[in-house]
């Protein structure tokens, strides 16, 4: 696996170290408008709240509007940080929070995404159709079936079959972004299916709130 062995003369492949050493490291895209899914938040400082989350196929940087789905409050990313220190930009992949001023703590829950308000802004899923893999379900799956779907920071049920969600929650195409895209079933404290998200069919928010550090920005 490391060093070649004169037992194994035969072979002329390159060793397990000299494999892992060829693999290329995927490109991610950087220029989507969608994906920081909200994994929580906390209280910071001068009444500021910090988002956090995994930045998907798009991150925020400071001085940005940015939309919350699928409430679309829209607010302006004050600064983003990585362990307590201020970065020019994060890339897909960080677990970063950001700072954003005029918000209320109870304004931002977990499952909520952060988008680019200029840029195809993440809204409420009104339904979407899937393609489901049944994985292990000792019971029959029906019309009005809802199960538990996890999907990025979301824990919410959906009714099968026309998928349609029983709280507020965003989703995309697994096509355009895949980190919103992808979902397990859980039941019965398993999981028992997974998807990937194939159309969405979106709703506009109602009294969506525009903080004033926002509007000056538009």
């Amino acid at each position: 696996m490391i060093e070649r062995s004169t037992n194994l003369d035969w072979y002329k492949g390159p060793t397990l170290l000299e494999a892992l050493d060829m693999i290329n490291e995927p490109k991610r895209p950087t220029d989507k408008a969608t994906a920081t899914p909200s994994s929580g938040r906390v209280q910071d400082w001068w009444d500021w709240n910090c988002p956090s989350g995994t930045c998907g196929d798009w991150c925020p940087e400071p001085g940005m509007v940015v939309t919350f789905g699928p409430s679309g409050l829209t607010t302006e990313v004050k600064s983003v940080e990585m362990h307590h220190e201020s970065l020019p930009e994060a890339l897909p992949g960080d677990n970063v929070g950001f700072n954003v001023k005029n918000v209320a703590v109870k304004d931002l829950k977990r499952g909520f995404v952060a988008s680019n308000s200029k840029d195809d802004p993440a809204k409420e899923a009104a339904n979407f159709t899937s393609q489901v893999i049944i994985m292990n379900h000792p019971g029959q799956i029906g019309n009005g079936y809802a199960p538990v779907l996890d999907c990025h920071t979301s824990h919410i049920a959906v009714r099968f079959v026309k998928m349609i969600p029983t709280k507020p929650m965003v989703v995309e195409t697994f096509s355009e972004y895949p980190p919103l895209g992808r979902f397990a079933v859980r039941d019965m404290r398993q999981t028992v299916a997974v998807g990937v998200i194939k159309s969405v069919e979106k709703k506009d928010p109602s009294g969506a709130k525009v903080t004033k550090s926002a509007a000056k920005k538009k």
